[in-house]
């Protein structure tokens, strides 16, 4: 046994880093670009207003179901715990492999991501643009090897320094005269103007509620590390359901304040509508300002990734599917080989150039994981009536059911608007199915071989 092997998963995080997870995993730059899509899509601050507010409601009910299964089966892993619990293990198998997968792909854009940002402060960045990306990778992979203290410490400066600029900018456009023609007409008069129950308005509704949601993505974030909470029965529910709460928040109060600033016109029309806005609020260093809060989001991103991928693996390996090193966690906390491993294949990912290709794939996967688990929440209620609930779902069975039937009305929609990423992803569902029966095979030999030893005793 390895002196890794030795150390369980630490249990010092709490509610404040569970806020912070959510907030930092969730709010990304695409607050500071959909609103432009949603306004060119919908062109009225009443049905604006209305796909964000469904938006973060649809969240909403998808946290409470989700904060029953993690109060429930407080385990790390992620979405995989749900899956093997509720459909058995091979289900939760490529479950969680596909989740893995995602976080490896997030990981790479990120990085080539953080370097775009990072070379409009700092030009000479963009001189080796892969080769910064694989710093920042080796980076963060350095500062969470330290240990779990540090790297979830650097979760809440963060996400705490991103909440600051972003109440700034906010700030800042309600306090600035608005541009001619940017205040919304009186509610009576669009009301009058816009068929707010036409098939093609509800048609493009429909359009920017899949953009909206997924800025809202990653409300879910603490169900990695469920092991990790002090008190998980308690904090789970807590973050999961207050992180989504203050995120939903933050989002209709920014995007009163870019509606109050910018013309219509301007908002629908703008690549980067925050951008445009700082530029109102602090004509003399917008731009920079818009440059370092979209470098600290994306960062963020990175920094969660780096705590949520290895946890996936290390439950993976923990399971048996995986080499035992997998799951050794050294006296920092760290589950190192899980996180060497999710590093290393970001890394080649970024040397292929395929992250894009993945993020398109994944697209379309990741809404796998919402069908899972809210199918989940319907499965354990029905099977395991017994099992004990520290919290139970609000408004279920109807909260609950109106997420899944989104969630698998999204994954149509998904498939349709891009048949070949959906092609590409039942291609790959296919190819999970021997590579869990090969791995299962492994386990039962190497099961049986510890068997054999333990049985012929020293």
């Amino acid at each position: 046994m390895t002196a890794a092997t030795k150390h369980p998963l630490r249990r010092i995080l709490g509610l404040g880093f569970g806020l912070a997870l959510v907030f930092g995993t969730t709010v990304g730059v695409g607050i500071l670009r959909l609103p432009s899509t949603v306004a060119a899509a919908l062109g009225d601050p009443t049905l604006i207003m209305s796909a964000w507010v469904i938006g973060g409601i649809f969240s909403l009910m998808g946290a409470v179901a989700m904060a029953e299964l993690a109060a429930m089966i407080p385990e790390s892993g992620g979405f995989r715990v749900y899956a093997r619990r509720a459909f058995g293990e091979g289900v939760g198998f490529v479950v969680g492999w596909l989740d893995w997968l995602g976080y490896v792909a997030t990981l790479a854009y990120s990085s080539v991501t953080a370097v775009v940002f990072l070379g409009v402060l700092w030009p000479p960045a963009l001189a080796y643009p892969r080769a910064m990306a694989i710093f920042i990778l080796a980076a963060f992979t350095g500062i969470h090897w330290m240990g779990l203290r540090l790297g979830s410490s650097i979760t809440t400066v963060v996400s705490a320094a991103i909440g600051v600029l972003l109440l700034v900018l906010v700030a800042g456009c309600f306090l600035t005269t608005p541009a001619a023609g940017s205040m919304p007409p009186p509610l009576t008069a669009m009301s009058l103007s816009t068929p707010l129950m036409s098939g093609a308005t509800l048609f493009v509704l429909v359009t920017a509620l899949r953009a909206i949601l997924t800025a809202y993505d990653g409300w879910y974030a603490p169900i990695y590390m469920a092991e990790e909470n002090t008190n998980a029965v308690s904090t789970l529910p807590r973050a999961i359901i207050g992180g989504t709460l203050l995120v939903v928040a933050l989002y209709l109060v920014i995007n009163l304040a870019f509606l109050r600033v910018l013309p219509m016109s301007v908002l629908a029309g703008s690549a980067l509508p925050a951008a445009d806005a700082a530029r109102l609020v602090l004509p003399q260093g917008g731009a920079a300002f818009v440059t370092v809060l979209s470098l600290f989001t994306v960062l963020s991103l990175v920094n969660n990734c780096m705590l949520a991928g290895p946890r996936i693996l290390f439950a993976i390996g923990r399971d048996g599917f995986l080499s035992d090193k997998t799951a050794t966690v050294s006296a920092g906390g760290t589950p190192r080989i899980a996180l060497a491993a999710t590093t290393v294949t970001s890394l080649v990912v970024i040397l292929t150039g395929t992250f894009e290709q993945i993020i398109a794939l994944f697209s379309v996967l990741f809404l796998l994981y919402y069908v899972s688990a809210f199918l989940a929440v319907f499965v354990l209620r029905r099977r395991e009536p017994g099992l004990p609930r520290p919290y139970k779902a609000f408004g279920y069975p109807f909260s609950t059911a109106v997420v899944l039937l989104g969630a698998v009305a999204l994954l149509v929609a998904a498939i349709s608007e891009d048949p070949r990423s959906g092609a590409i992803a039942a291609m790959f569902l296919a190819c999970c199915a021997p590579a869990y029966l090969w791995l299962a095979r492994g386990r039962l030999i190497r099961t049986a071989r510890a068997s054999s030893k333990l049985a012929s005793g020293p």
